[in-house]
Parts: C-alpha cells; structure tokens; sequence
C-alpha cells in the first residue's frame, strides 16, 4: 500500500488509549448506522440540514477536525486491510473493506453538509472513490464465497491493485478538500473587513497548521503567509497581530512558508513589529517566536537568512530589550529561543550582544525564578552563553555577573517531572553548561573561580556517575573536555586516580572507561 499524502493528526495517536477510544466511538457507531441507511439522508426536503449527522458541528474548525478523524480512521483501516490481506485472512480483509466503505461514505457526506461551494473536480473524485470502494468491496466479497487457494490466489493482485487505487483516490480527495477549505479561510482574511470574521478564519487557519507540515505546505502554496502579513500591516488589525503571528510561526516550519515569507519581506515587517515599542508584549513575543522559528539551527532551507542579516541588528537590539523587560517566562522564553538561534548561525550576532550587555541581562534574568523558571529557559541562556564564550572579551563578563556561579548550578540541572521533553533540556543544560567552562576556562581568572566552586568533583562525579548526568554521552564529553581544561589550569584539584583515568589518557579512552562503568552496575 503507497503511503498516503495525507495530514496524519498526530495529537490523535498521543492521546490516552480509553479516550483515544472514547472519541472514536461515535464516529464507528455512526459508521454501522451507516451500513443500514446506504448514506441515504432521513429528509426528503433537499434544502433541510440533515439534523443526525454528528452534531458536534458547529462552525468550520469543528466540521474539518471532524472531517480529519474520520481521515485518519480511514487511513488507518486501509494500512490494517493491506496487513490482514498480506496474511490472507479475507473474512477480516472483507468485514474492514465494508467498514471503510461506510466510512468514506459517511465523510462525503459530513462533508458536504457543511461545504456548499465545492468544485466540480472534488465531485468527480468523491464518485471515483465511492465506485472504486463498491468494486473493492464486491471483490472481497466474492473471496469470502470461495476456498479455492488458487482462485484466491489469482484474486489478490487484482485486490491490490483495488486497495492501491482506493488508497490514491481517497488521498487525492483529502488533498483537494484540505485544499479548498484553505482557501475558502484565505478568502475570508483577505476580502472581509469584519473583525470577528478575520479572527475566526485566522483562528480555524491556526488550528489547521497544527494538524502537521503537509497542511502547513497546502497553506503555503495557496498563499497563506502573504494574506497573513498583509493582516499584519494593517494598523486597523492590531488586536488580531499576535494571533496572527502565532499562526505564521507554524507555517513557517516548512519550507513553503520561508519561500512566501522572504517573497513578502516578511523580516523586514517582523522587524518593524518588534522595534516600535507601540505594540503590546504580546505581540512583540509572537514576533520573536517567528523568529525562533525561521532561525532554527534544524531547518534545512536558509534561502532567507541573507534578508535576515540585513536587519540583524534591530531585531537582536529588540530581542535583548524584550528579555530584560519580559513580565513572564513564556516571553523570556520566546525571545531568548530567538536569540540562541541567531547566535549559531553568525559570530557577529554574538558581537552585538556583547555590545548590548546581554551578558549582565540574561544572567540577571536566570536570579529571577518567576522569569527563568524552567529547564527549557535555562537551555536557551546557556546556549547564548556557550556561543558567546568565543569570544575573548566574554571572560570579564562572566566573572563581572557571577556567571561561574550559575554554570556550576547548571550541571547539577534535574527533572523534576521525569517528562521525556523535560530531561532531554536538562541534559542540554548539563552539556553546553560544561562546553561554556571548558571555553571560558582558557581565561585563568574564570578557571580560578571554577576551581573555588567546586566544579572539578561535580565534573568528576557528572563522569563517573552515569545516573547523574542521565546515562548521556554528549553530557559525558562535555564534562571530560571541561575537567582537561581545569585540571591544565589547577592540577593539584585532582586525585591522581581521576587524573589517571579522566585526565591523562586520550579523550577517546577516558570516554570509553567512563561507559564501561556504566555496563558493569547493570
């Protein structure tokens, strides 16, 4: 079965199994009404809404979170099918065949409930599908009715071939539905001057970015970051900016949307949003959370940075003063994600904050436990820092705003939830901390004041202990490089045991000692 071009909603697979469950009820018992009434509607009046189907449609998000579950179980029933018809189990393959039948019939028919103005194409494809659905059902049927292995075996390749065609109708649909109701939404942002409309379609627009990337590139493509930054320079829209934003920073993930945002001038607008200090807090951390998203050291595609660095200065200019004044930690937050991904991709971001004294600002910031009060906060800080550690003239800084002190608290960073998301950060803080001392360290003043703190017996410990540093191997040799770098600076920290086997050998081999540790507790 050929993977579908489909917007799997990955929300749905995280949730709870029972409720998971619970939420599907509905749509298979509808689906078994379904195998009764063939899809015919109760009413014969062709104009009166049909008052049985699911009643939980209330407005367009809704109908299309409807329509994407019951996708998704079609989806899925189809991979099941292809699997049970792998194993021949054709009593299975044929019962699943019926219920998927039900269920396709079921979402055109949800689906033009609530969509009057669909296209003639979509038409043709939902009557390709509902005929090749009866075929594949008809065929299944016809195996069910015979022992044959050599009939059935003479059946199956036509049965995949069905199954496939079923599979490619079906995606193509999805695709021209997701298609048509995006740009029903861009239409509605771009043409309406009523407020509560444009907040609605930006609201529903919003919801659709975070059902994953492929809906995120079919809004892309139909020009959603152009209507969006339009809404974004209308002065008459300002209440709508960081709602706007928000929903801009999603569709930014993928490729697409960079594309539209760099033919828009999009940075230039983003820029101009977080200097004029008119614009409330929230808006100007919407605007660095777009920030965060297009500088992400992850992405691929960098077509855009080249506009980015044009107006580099004003907007890390903004970015630090937002940090200093942020009267939350998810605006801290944001704006330091952003900051720690302009850092990485240009040393002279790290020049301008030199300049700026953020090193005093973030450091004053991590004392505020209202301001930096998670290890996702922590791991943005310390990536600033750790960048800026190249830099020479960073030393005097460190040792000015007790930075030493917050890089030894840092390598003692724990989860406290044991939330997977949540120990990885730690991790991260535990990691770039011990890559930040290892760099300041060739500065003797700040390796003396590493010393006195006692950070050689905690990168000892964070060493020999796989428990305390997570079982990690990036925390590992972070730790070894930093304890090298301190033992040069203050040998006699060392007893001749750790100098032996973490010191002395090849990093390489202190490395590979330290793992074996952790092999021989188990």
């Amino acid at each position: 079965l050929p993977s579908l071009s489909l917007p799997s909603s990955m929300h749905l697979i995280q949730m709870d199994s029972v409720q998971r469950w619970m939420e599907d009820l509905k749509l298979m018992t509808d689906c078994e009404c379904m195998c009764i009434l063939q899809s015919k509607p109760i009413s014969i009046e062709k104009d009166e809404q049909n008052e049985l189907i699911l009643s939980s449609q209330y407005s367009t998000c809704d109908n299309l979170q409807l329509l994407l579950k019951r996708a998704w179980i079609i989806s899925t029933e189809l991979t099941r099918i292809a699997q049970k018809l792998e194993k021949n189990r054709w009593q299975r393959v044929h019962s699943m065949t019926v219920r998927v039948n039900c269920h396709v019939r079921s979402m055109i028919n949800e689906y033009n409930t609530f969509t009057r103005n669909s296209s003639e194409e979509m038409h043709q494809f939902e009557k390709l599908l509902l005929d090749k659905c009866s075929e594949f059902t008809a065929f299944t049927e016809r195996c069910i009715q015979t022992e044959d292995e050599q009939i059935l075996k003479s059946m199956k390749s036509s049965i995949n071939e069905t199954l496939t065609n079923v599979a490619q109708y079906f995606g193509q649909l999805i695709e021209l539905v997701l298609t048509h109701e995006a740009q029903n939404l861009l239409r509605q942002i771009e043409l309406s001057d009523s407020m509560y409309i444009t907040e609605s379609a930006i609201s529903s627009l919003f919801s659709l970015t975070q059902e994953g990337s492929h809906l995120c590139r079919i809004i892309a493509k139909e020009g959603g970051v152009v209507a969006l930054f339009k809404i974004c320079r209308q002065d008459c829209f300002r209440c709508l900016y960081p709602q706007t934003l928000r929903t801009l920073a999603s569709i930014c993930c993928v490729e697409e949307g960079m594309y539209q945002l760099e033919k828009v001038d999009g940075i230039l607008c983003l820029a101009d949003i977080l200097t004029d200090n008119s614009h409330s807090e929230a808006t100007h951390a919407e605007a660095a959370a777009v920030i965060a998203q297009i500088t992400s050291p992850h992405l691929t595609f960098t077509q855009h940075l080249s506009s980015f660095l044009e107006n580099m200065e004003e907007i890390v200019t903004a970015l630090v003063k937002l940090c200093q004044e942020a009267s939350s930690g998810e605006v801290f937050l944001l704006a330091s994600a952003a900051l720690a991904n302009i850092t990485f991709f240009d040393t002279m971001a790290c020049e301008i904050l030199l300049q700026l004294n953020a090193m005093k600002i973030l450091l004053a910031a991590c004392s505020d436990k209202h301001i930096v009060d998670t290890p996702y906060s922590r791991d943005q800080v310390v990536t600033i820092l750790a960048n800026m550690s190249v830099l020479d003239q960073c030393a005097s800084e460190i040792i000015q705003g007790n930075g030493v002190q917050l890089l030894m608290e840092m390598l003692f960073e724990r989860s406290s939830s044991g939330n997977s998301a949540e120990v990885a950060a730690c991790e991260r803080v535990q990691q770039k901390s011990a890559v930040t001392l290892a760099r300041l360290s060739r500065d003797p003043e700040v390796a003396d004041a590493a010393v006195k703190l006692s950070c050689i017996p905690r990168l000892i410990k964070l060493c020999r202990s796989p428990t305390e540093r997570n079982n990690s191997d990036s925390v590992l040799v972070a730790c070894l490089a930093a304890l090298r770098r301190l033992a040069v600076m203050s040998p006699e920290g060392l007893e001749d045991s750790d100098f032996q086997q973490l010191v002395k050998p090849r990093l390489v081999d202190s490395f590979l000692l330290c793992t074996n540790m952790e092999e021989s507790f188990v």
